[in-house]
């Protein structure tokens, strides 16, 4: 063919694709849904997610299906958007399961539980190692879909007013805390509460309580934590790598045209990366920020570790002893989980362990 024709041809061919692309988009009803969120504007991290998914559904879709978002108290409270979602008073919130156990216990699967999972395996989980399918029955009884949108990673251990050397410092510690974490410090003496991100400085500042967890550097400094407590514990134990999700309306779901479900599953798909990588690139230079303040950078000492180990695995067992399903899911997730740390002990975990050993 001659090169000006195949050029010519070419061209024509993109301007057909060009005007055609609208057409494809237009034949699409136009839909608009609310998503509130339990996270406060503040955390550009956590709220800038959800931003994220949802502008991302709009480019995706060409402006046919735009998602709004609202923070904490525009539409419902911080800790209510799963049964905002549920009941159908909005189509869509987004949250972490594990807020709502009181609801099934199994819920906190689709965030993490103590001891767990780091964001990569959790993904593994959810998408190859049958979390998806275990789960969704779970998230139907709540009315929802559930689609993991987002990961923190590992996160801190939180902050304290006094240093904490053996488990005995634990005893009547009033502490901040959300799911199965404050279970299982109760089973240690302490006193655990869950508050909402934007209620938790003014209650450590007043000395409602006397510690708090919330993500790690970076949100941390942004919510002011250094200025009420000065010690700073690692690691959270509890959350190696905590899922942020969105919750969908299950009739609302069912109801929506599949290349619109492609695009929020993409957008959510998506979200779970920016977020890993956002923390990922901003908790460092705010850790340094923080000590350089003046805050204390302290381990937990092992035998705490090891007391809160064994008080989780009695908890475990104790959720499967009353609830069937949480045992079920349990069991397979356990499963998951000691087959991912014996693959990351031997490869991700070592080269980790030799890096650091050989830049000492």
């Amino acid at each position: 063919m001659d090169r000006r024709r195949f050029i010519a041809s070419g061209a024509a061919g993109a301007a057909v694709a060009t005007v055609a692309a609208p057409h494809v988009a237009n034949a699409q009803p136009r839909i608009r849904w609310r998503c509130p969120g339990s996270f406060p504007k503040s955390l550009d991290t956590l709220y800038g997610t959800q931003e994220h998914i949802c502008r991302r559904v709009n480019e995706i879709t060409e402006g046919a299906f735009q998602i709004q978002p609202f923070a904490p108290g525009e539409l419902v409270p911080a800790l209510q958007v799963l049964d905002a979602a549920g009941q159908g008073s909005v189509e869509i919130g987004w949250s972490a399961p594990y807020y709502y156990t009181g609801k099934d216990p199994s819920l906190a699967f689709g965030s993490c539980v103590p001891f767990g999972l780091n964001a990569r395996q959790q993904y593994s989980w959810w998408h190859d190692g049958g979390g998806k399918d275990l789960m969704a029955p779970v998230f139907a009884d709540q009315g929802v879909v559930c689609l993991l949108g987002g990961n923190t990673g590992a996160q801190m251990g939180g902050w304290f007013r006094k240093e904490i050397k053996s488990v005995e410092d634990l005893r009547g510690l009033k502490f901040r805390i959300a799911g199965y974490a404050g279970e299982v410090l109760n089973k240690l003496g302490a006193v655990s509460q869950q508050l909402g991100g934007a209620d938790i400085y003014p209650a450590l500042e007043r000395g409602v309580i006397d510690g708090a967890e919330w993500v790690g550097p970076y949100d941390d400094e942004k919510l002011g934590f250094n200025r009420v407590a000065q010690y700073y514990y690692y690691p959270g134990w509890w959350e190696p790598g905590p899922s942020i999700t969105m919750f969908v309306n299950k009739a609302a779901w069912e109801g929506l045209p599949a290349p619109y479900k492609a695009a929020l599953e993409t957008a959510c798909g998506d979200g779970y990366g920016y977020m890993t990588g956002r923390y990922d690139a901003l908790n460092p230079p705010a850790l340094r920020r923080l000590i350089a303040s003046g805050t204390q950078l302290r381990p937990f000492p092992r035998d705490v570790i090891a007391a809160c180990f064994r008080a989780t695995q009695e908890l475990y067992a104790e959720l499967g002893n009353r609830n069937a399903r949480f045992k079920e899911i349990h069991a397979q997730w356990d499963r998951f989980r000691v087959e991912q740390q014996t693959w990351f002990r031997v490869v991700e975990d070592s080269f980790a362990n030799s890096l650091a050993a050989v830049q000492r």
